[in-house]
């Protein structure tokens, strides 16, 4: 077994709650990035939810790397040195098992949704063979689905971190979506997640650009 530094980090994930106003802040200036060695060669992608004030920044590696307990917490160290205003930063390594481009890959999305899941104690394997198998490639396929992606979670779970870019939040209602969501292997799976967090966010810049953050 893999120490816990040895564990392949695809991206690094920021979480924070901020003022009104806080998210164009962190946008301003990447400045906080500049200096931390485990950051190189890092690309980041804001995303912003209104209601509960969250913001999530992920900083994406081109090849995936180990990064050690002392360089992760020196990233939130940093992140809550340059935003003294947010509220409980932390950062969380993730491992990326599944991605797929959905139906509506090359149009440009402007929202995120997240679905934070740990299984129940004994399905775990269960649960990772409905999303890779039937539930992931079955929301992908789905029209105004960009991107579906899943991650475990190292640090700050829940363990399983599924995201979707979306055109809209109203795929999330369209019959095509909600079919998969109700096939006989969901209704099996579903009732064994625990500690369940699910969360639509915009994603900054692009939201920005076309005022849709001003739905969120």
């Amino acid at each position: 077994m893999a120490s816990d530094w040895e564990v392949a980090t695809d991206a690094v994930l920021v979480q924070a709650t901020l003022p009104d106003g806080g998210p164009r802040d962190a946008l301003v200036s990447a400045a906080w990035l500049v200096g931390e060695p485990a950051l190189a060669g890092a690309q980041p992608r804001a995303i912003w939810a209104a209601p509960q004030r969250l913001l999530y920044l992920y900083l994406h590696f081109p090849v995936a790397r180990p990064l050690q307990p002392i360089q992760l917490a020196a990233v939130a160290s940093t992140f809550q040195q340059a935003f003294p205003q947010a509220a409980g930063v932390q950062a969380s390594r993730l491992s990326r098992v599944f991605d797929m481009a959905g139906a509506s890959s090359g149009e440009a999305p402007l929202f995120h949704y997240v679905v934070e899941t740990d299984p129940e104690a004994g399905w775990a394997d269960e649960i990772a063979r409905w999303y890779n198998a039937e539930h992931m490639p079955g929301l992908a396929a789905v029209p105004g689905c960009v991107r579906a992606s899943r991650f475990i979670n190292h640090d700050h779970g829940p363990l399983s971190y599924a995201c979707y870019d979306l055109l809209t939040p109203e795929t999330l209602g369209s019959e095509a979506w909600l079919a998969v969501r109700h096939t006989d292997w969901s209704s099996r799976a579903r009732p064994h997640f625990t500690n369940t967090r699910r969360t639509m966010f915009a994603l900054l810049r692009q939201a920005e650009a076309s005022g849709a953050l001003l739905k969120l």
